[in-house]
This record gives C-alpha cells, sequence and structure tokens, in this order.
C-alpha cells in the first residue's frame, strides 16, 4: 500500500488533499499531530517514511523539507513556489503537452503549477508551442480569484464580521508587477518577458478565471485557429474541454470545489479573448497535486477528484 505523508495539512491546499485522499482505501495516508507538526526530528522521519509526500508550505520549508529527505525512493510533490522553475524539478501539468506527462510518470520531483499560472499556462503555452502566437507577443493577463488562495490569513480576514467595507468589492493587487507567479509564466512557455499581469481578488470563497486578450494583427492566425490550436492541444483530456464563449456573464466561482478546467474562446478574428475556468483550489492547487502523484503511481489520473 503506498504511503502518503501530507507536511503542512493544516493550510488550504493540504487539508483539501487530505479530505480528497482520506477517502481511498489504496493509500496509507499519514500527518503530524499538531504538537509536533514543526519538529525536525519527527518531520525527517516521516518524509523519509513515505513513498509520496506532499509539500503544502511556505517556500522556506519547503525547501528545507526537501534537504530533510536522503531516502532515494521517496517522492516529493511541492505546492510551493520553491521549485517551479528548477530545471531539476518536472512542472506538473501533464496536459501542456505529451513530454510533461511522460517525465511525470517517472518523476521524483515535482512542482505544482502556480493557481493564476495554470489559467495562464493552459491558454499561452499550447498557442506559443505552435507557433500560432510568437513568444514576443506583449501578452496581457488578468485573473480573478476567490479569497482561499491568499490562505488561512486571508480567509480569516474576508470572514471577520468586522472586516472592511472595501472587501465587499473586487480588489486588485499587485500592482508592482512582482507577483511570484510570474518566473513561471514566462520560463515554462518560454517567453521573451513577463506578461502585464493583474490579479484580482472577489468576495467569494473560492473559483478563478484568467483571461488573456489576443490582438488579431499581432498572431499568426484567427480566431478560429485558436480555438482549433487549443482543441488539438487538449483533445483527450479528462480534465480540459475547449468551449465557445458565448455567454454575456461568466462567474469565477462557476467551477468552484471541482478539479476540472473548461477554456473558452470569443471575441472576434480582430479582438479574440480566451478565459480559463478552474477552482484556484482545484485544478489550481489540490487537485492538481493529486492528479499529479496519480501519474507518477499509475493511478487513473482522476482518481479522488471532482470533476
Amino acid at each position: 500500500m503506498l504511503k502518503v505523508f501530507i507536511d503542512g495539512n493544516v493550510g488550504t491546499t493540504g487539508l483539501r488533499i487530505e479530505e480528497r485522499l482520506s477517502k481511498r482505501d489504496d493509500i496509507e495516508l499519514f500527518t503530524l499531530p499538531e504538537d509536533i507538526r514543526k519538529d525536525s526530528a519527527a518531520r525527517k522521519d516521516a518524509l523519509n517514511n513515505a513513498d509520496i509526500a506532499f509539500l503544502c508550505l511556505p517556500d522556506a520549508a519547503a525547501i528545507e523539507a526537501v534537504s530533510m529527505i536522503d531516502n532515494p525512493n521517496t517522492k516529493v510533490i511541492d505546492t510551493s513556489t520553491a521549485h517551479r522553475t528548477d530545471p531539476n524539478w518536472t512542472y506538473g501539468f501533464p496536459e501542456l503537452d505529451e513530454e510533461i506527462k511522460n517525465s511525470l510518470k517517472n518523476a521524483k520531483r515535482v512542482a505544482v503549477p502556480g493557481c493564476h499560472a495554470s489559467g495562464f499556462l493552459s491558454i499561452v503555452y499550447p498557442l506559443v508551442k505552435n507557433g500560432l502566437v510568437p513568444s514576443s507577443y506583449p501578452f496581457v493577463c488578468y485573473s480573478l480569484t476567490g479569497y482561499s488562495g491568499g490562505g488561512k490569513k486571508m480567509i480569516a480576514e474576508y470572514n471577520d464580521a468586522n472586516r472592511p467595507q472595501d472587501y465587499e468589492g473586487p480588489r486588485q493587487y499587485a500592482f508592482a508587477q512582482m507577483h511570484k507567479h510570474l518566473p513561471e509564466m514566462k520560463k515554462i512557455v518560454g517567453l521573451d518577458q513577463e506578461p502585464i499581469f493583474a490579479p484580482i481578488v472577489g468576495d467569494f470563497y473560492s473559483g478563478m478565471e484568467v483571461s488573456v486578450p489576443l490582438f488579431g494583427k499581432m498572431i499568426n492566425g484567427n480566431k478560429d485557429d485558436v480555438i482549433n490550436c487549443l482543441s488539438k492541444n487538449y483533445n483527450g483530456s479528462k480534465l480540459i474541454k475547449v468551449l465557445p464563449l458565448e455567454q454575456n456573464f461568466m462567474s469565477a466561482s462557476e467551477l468552484s470545489m471541482k478539479d476540472n478546467m473548461n477554456i473558452y474562446v470569443g471575441g472576434n478574428d480582430d479582438r479574440i479573448m480566451v478565459v480559463s475556468l478552474f477552482d484556484n483550489l482545484g485544478k489550481g492547487a489540490s487537485g492538481a497535486a493529486i492528479q499529479c502523484m496519480n501519474i507518477m503511481c499509475g493511478f487513473d489520473e482522476t482518481k479522488s477528484l471532482n470533476i
């Protein structure tokens, strides 16, 4: 039976991983009790006794956890930012291309994508890989997310009865263009420059919609070409669908608590709008991590997922 350890199971990502995996009878799931969950000796022992270790930790703690592992058979799935651009780690987005998915099958170290980055990459990676959009394109990305993406601290702030009134409206942030997801957004696609990125947090628990506009005259094709490119890339995917964008309104919480993703293409040949819709804690975090584990261990990739 597969032994699975969650280091950092008290945060939003760890809690959902634990909730999903606790229902399985083909793994032995374990965490550390509250009184020793930060104890270095206890963590090291747990990490080295696991077949799979999920790291749901801040960056520094994730790096520390990896340094504690001396068992060559322990496989690590890191949900932090720490290793997403490290060439020695496999990037955990199997649908992007077959090479990534095949790498996951034999990977020992996997970095799960950031939630905002997942939406951006799901749109941009296939378009650039197939030459429809040049790597020099000046990408702009808007991303609306539920407040659970900010972790326990932000969840508490939004649930506080005495919270500031401005929490009731969407709040844009990261104006300095130094958001922690930007390096992976550039590197994984192979862009010439990081996109202009406008993340926005709204007054809802979970869900996310990431929008990337494209000027038709600046790409090597039209709206139908974009649809065809994305549809071909995700053909056969169990978790990602490409659909026409026909509605006038779209709720970012439509796939809340789900682990799948929908990509919508709308607009016209001059101004194309592509939107990736998913749950920031699902395909954007915990669901993606479990999917990676399933592939790494030879299970059906959708096992334990809610789609």
